[in-house]
């Protein structure tokens, strides 16, 4: 009776754990757009109960349950050495992804404002340490513990971790949805390796840094087209052209319908 209970409260907490991950929007946390935070107390308050409702559920499973270093592999591994190391791997090819993905979207580095530096530090890691702990850490234990396959218990926690940031919704970067399952992915095979989340929170933590650098973006990259300077640039006149608003065009200046004039070289 005790066990069943003590499983029931675990699934519990764990549920919890879930709602929390997927209405981080709420809270200004997770993957927020920092151009859109209102900023000011009122939305880092939010931000810091976010993290610390998430780091108490943690460790409130992490008591609870009666293998959490076995099963649940919280923990940063076997080999602590080796689990720092590959983490540090992981965010290099992460690294070397956000590059690739921020020319492929934008063609340069879109480096972000100064003022976003804070808040996208403590985003990165405090994010990445809930995510791990949540997919990587204890639903990767629970579904092997109930002897799922290794693939396909990788690959549900990849697809949820990739549908709880909310990439999948209308409106959102594809490319950034399939970097975050990608993270999934690449994070349970380590931690499945290592036997502790330690590498898959160094690697996710450093691949969203590095998103946050290239892109601008803490993860919400917007489709292409909504960038506050692709839409300004839908709005300029098209190359040789200006507008006219001081004088009438003289006889010999061509003009579009909608007052354009062109300006010719020399």
């Amino acid at each position: 009776m005790e066990e069943a209970i003590r499983f029931l409260i675990f699934i519990a907490f764990v549920g919890l754990l879930l709602l929390l991950r997927f209405d981080a929007g709420r809270f200004g946390a997770a993957e927020y757009d920092d151009e859109q935070a209102p900023g000011g107390l009122r939305t880092w308050m939010r931000r810091l109960a976010w993290y610390g409702l998430g780091i108490v559920l943690v460790l409130a499973v992490y008591r609870i349950h009666p293998l959490p270093i076995s099963v649940l592999r919280l923990d940063i591994g076997a080999d602590r050495q080796q689990s720092i190391g590959l983490g540090l791997l992981f965010g290099l090819g992460g690294t070397m992804v956000a590059l690739l993905f921020a020319w492929w979207r934008y063609r340069r580095l879109r480096l972000p404002p100064a003022r976003h530096y804070p808040s996208a530090a403590i985003n990165t890691v405090g994010t990445a340490f809930i995510d791990e702990a949540l997919f990587r850490g204890i639903l990767l234990g629970l579904l092997l513990s109930y002897d799922w396959p290794l693939e396909l218990t990788i690959a549900f926690q990849a697809v949820l971790y990739g549908l709880a940031t909310r990439l999948g919704a209308p409106g959102r970067s594809r490319g950034m949805l399939a970097i975050s399952i990608g993270v999934g992915v690449v994070g349970g095979v380590l931690t499945v390796m290592t036997g502790g989340i330690g590498a898959a929170v160094v690697g996710h933590a450093v691949t969203r840094f590095a998103i946050f650098l290239a892109t601008g973006h803490a993860g919400q990259v917007r489709p292409s087209g909504l960038e506050p300077e692709e839409e300004l640039g839908q709005t300029l006149p098209p190359a040789g052209w200006e507008v006219v608003v001081d004088h009438p065009p003289s006889a010999d200046e061509p003009t579009s319908p909608g007052g354009l004039r062109q300006v010719r070289p020399g």
